[in-house]
Parts: structure tokens; C-alpha cells; sequence
């Protein structure tokens, strides 16, 4: 059970879950669970431009992690019929890379940039040109004998993936002609997914319980799949089956320590913090990640959101404050 508890309260996913995660991906529009305004704009622009025969805009989606942002680019890469490259902004260190990438892309291609706010600044002037004018201009030579080369680029569409869009260079956010923020689920929609998933996996789960663990889910996709995975895994130990009831996934909920709002031990660990040290806030984020020995970013991107929408958490000019429901919670 031990080792349980550590997958669920790893914030990052494991190789297994990585492969998993991909073949329980939706493939096309009309499969992919909630968000449903976002939806239907994109299959209008996705429409459009079939029927002019041209590429898509250029488009920037926005929203904490595991709500689909990387699904519904290789979704529009099928819609549109093209290929689609993907890579992350700390992946691409040097120029000459980037140039490699963007040379290899044919006609109508999608080149999906994760993370894209964390470009280093060198490979994002590379964008700017690429972007508006499909070109590229690079320097050959040097001194004396330096010149300018100018490369035509195939029309592609890029699709941006950031956690954090505050940090977007103004050029850069500029340029993208279709902007979406990707919100936390309900959990009526995160069921249903689940539901889908677990006919993928093979396991016979019932609507009660899907719905408990949509409410643990945090109203993320990736984390209602990975907590079915180990919910078949419980089950799989304790009953000797592939059934999911409502007993058990409350027994291995409460095993794995995620509580019926979703919270793991990492959560009420940061408000246990600011409670009994900080005698509920204001404080302010370094300060909080230094006492929890942890990144900021983590807690920023990864942790923050959920507790904000929940209202276990305020955000004002001095600090972080726990409201009431927090402390009531805990």
C-alpha cells in the first residue's frame, strides 16, 4: 500500500501513465469530454479553414496542467489532416534547433510547443518571423563577411501550451490568432471520462462510483485517469477482480489519503503550514516554499489552482490567506 500512496502523490507522471495516457486520449472532436464552448469554437475555426484550404491560425491555449491542452492539439492535428511535431520550451536550448524543426514542416503541418512561455529568448525572436510571415532569417559568416539568409517556411499552424500565460512575452501572445483557457471540470463531465476510460481498461465500474472519484479528481482529466488506474490496482489486490463499487474506492481513497474534496496529504500539508505557522496568512510564496522545503513552481502551477477554486485559498497584495472554509476543512 505503500507504494499507492507515493503514485498518488507524485505531481508528475510516470512512464506508465505517459503510455497509458495515450491510448485513453481522444482522437477526435466529438469525443473529447467537457469544455464545451471551447469546443465548439474550434470545430468552427477547424471548419473555416478546411474550407478555405488553409492552415489554421495560430492558436494558444492557457489552464493549469492535465486538462487536455496537449489532447486537443493532436485532435486538431487529425482534424485538419496534418502531421503534428511535438516539443516543450525548455527542450529547444539553441536556435539552430529550433530552425531544424520548423524546416521539417510540410504544408498544413502542427507544431505544438508545451510549456511555451519558458522559450529561451534567442529561440523566441526565431518565432516572430516564422509566426507572421512564414520565414526564417538567420546570419551565416561572420565580420566582415556576414550576411543575411532568408528561408521560406511551408504555411504551419503552431499551437501554444502554457500554465502560466502572465509570462508570455507581449510579441509573442500577440501573434496567436486563437486564444482558449482550459478550466478545472465538473464533475458530472470528469464521470463520464472516466466512465469512457475505464471500458478502455477493461474495468467494470458503476455510475456512484465513477462520480466518487470524479468529486477526488480535482477537476482534472489526468488525475481522474490516474486515480482509475490505481483504483483497478486496489481492486485488482483486495477483490481479485476488475470491479470498481463504491466501498472500495472509498476504502482505497482513503488508503491513498485523498480525502472527498480531493486533497492529498501535500495540500493540507501547505494549509496545515499556513495555519499553525503562519497563523493562517497573509505569507508570502517564497516564504511558504522554503518552510515546505519544496519549488515554487510546483506550488504555484501545480498546487494553487485547485485550493483557489475550492476558496480554501486567497490570494491578496500581502500574501496567501486561508479562508474559513479551509480552516473548517481541516
Amino acid at each position: 500500500m505503500e507504494e499507492l500512496k507515493r503514485v498518488a502523490l507524485n505531481t508528475h507522471e510516470t512512464e506508465e501513465d505517459r503510455v497509458t495516457s495515450l491510448s485513453l486520449r481522444p482522437a477526435k472532436l466529438e469525443d473529447f469530454v467537457g469544455q464545451k464552448e471551447l469546443v465548439a469554437n474550434i470545430r468552427v475555426a477547424v471548419e473555416a479553414a478546411r474550407q478555405r484550404g488553409e492552415p489554421l491560425e495560430h492558436m494558444l491555449f492557457s489552464g493549469p496542467p492535465g486538462l487536455g491542452k496537449t489532447s486537443l492539439a493532436h485532435i486538431i492535428a487529425h482534424e485538419m489532416g496534418g502531421k503534428i511535431t511535438v516539443t516543450s520550451g525548455p527542450a529547444i536550448e539553441r536556435a539552430g534547433d529550433f530552425i531544424g524543426i520548423l524546416t521539417n514542416l510540410e504544408k498544413g503541418d502542427i507544431l505544438f510547443i508545451d510549456e511555451i512561455h519558458r522559450l529561451a529568448k534567442t529561440v523566441e525572436e526565431f518565432l516572430y518571423p516564422a509566426m507572421e510571415n512564414f520565414q526564417i532569417d538567420f546570419i551565416v559568416d561572420k565580420g566582415p563577411y556576414a550576411r543575411t539568409i532568408n528561408f521560406n517556411l511551408k504555411p504551419f499552424t503552431l499551437i501554444g501550451a502554457t500554465t502560466r500565460s502572465g509570462l508570455l512575452a507581449s510579441p509573442l501572445r500577440d501573434r496567436f490568432g486563437i486564444f482558449h483557457h482550459l478550466d478545472f471540470y465538473e464533475p458530472e463531465d470528469l464521470a463520464e471520462i472516466i466512465a469512457r476510460s475505464a471500458r478502455k481498461l477493461n474495468v467494470d465500474i458503476d455510475g456512484e462510483s465513477a462520480l466518487e472519484v470524479a468529486r477526488r479528481s480535482r477537476g482534472t482529466p489526468r488525475i481522474a485517469n490516474r486515480l482509475l488506474k490505481r483504483m483497478r490496482d486496489y481492486a485488482q489486490v483486495k477483490t481479485g477482480g476488475l470491479v470498481l463499487r463504491l466501498p472500495v474506492v472509498v476504502e482505497a481513497m482513503g488508503r491513498l489519503h485523498i480525502d472527498a474534496q480531493g486533497l492529498d496529504r501535500f495540500d493540507r500539508k501547505i494549509l496545515t503550514v499556513m495555519r499553525d505557522q503562519y497563523n493562517g496568512g497573509p505569507v508570502g510564496i517564497e516564504a511558504l516554499a522554503a518552510t515546505l522545503n519544496e519549488e515554487t513552481d510546483t506550488i504555484v502551477d501545480v498546487v494553487e489552482p485547485y485550493l483557489l477554486k475550492m476558496g480554501f485559498l486567497r490570494r491578496t497584495s500581502r500574501g496567501r490567506e486561508l479562508t474559513d472554509l479551509a480552516k473548517g476543512h481541516l
